[in-house]
């Protein structure tokens, strides 16, 4: 997988004086169907997450409230993203590493996936990640 396959998606944006609605397909906004969905919040203030891989999993990556800064790598190049609006996100394709932080307070990130939970699709060790990822 190449880093250029990663990238920001933009969503339905209905707006109204009552508020605005967005809403998500699996297999029509994104490019795959949902099985779980999970979201990380009341993140310290200088803390990050992520630093790791998965080697099949996809997901889609949306900054439901506040911000933060989303760095992918395909073992070759890297790319920083600012997520920071709820009506756009990143698709991530396998064989990425990521890190996430610059966290503001408040911070909402939810993360859609296409497979359940599974600990052995992850690629927690950086050098074994670019081990991988060059053969």
């Amino acid at each position: 997988m190449s880093l250029s396959q990663c990238r920001i998606i933009n969503l339905p944006k209905i707006e109204d004086a009552r508020g605005n609605l967005t809403f998500v397909e699996g297999g029509n906004h994104i490019p795959f169907d949902i099985k779980r969905v999970y979201y990380l919040y009341d993140v310290p203030g200088g803390s990050d997450r992520g630093a790791h891989a998965h080697r099949n999993l996809h997901q889609f990556m949306i900054a439901m409230s506040g911000s933060f800064d989303l760095t992918l790598s395909d073992g070759y190049e890297e790319k920083t993203f600012h997520l920071n609006r709820s009506y756009f996100g990143i698709y991530i394709c396998p064989m990425m590493w990521r890190y996430l932080d610059n966290f503001s307070s408040g911070a909402v990130c939810m993360v859609m996936a296409s497979a359940f939970y599974d600990e052995g699709d992850y690629i927690r060790d950086h050098d074994q990640f670019i081990k991988e990822v060059r053969g």
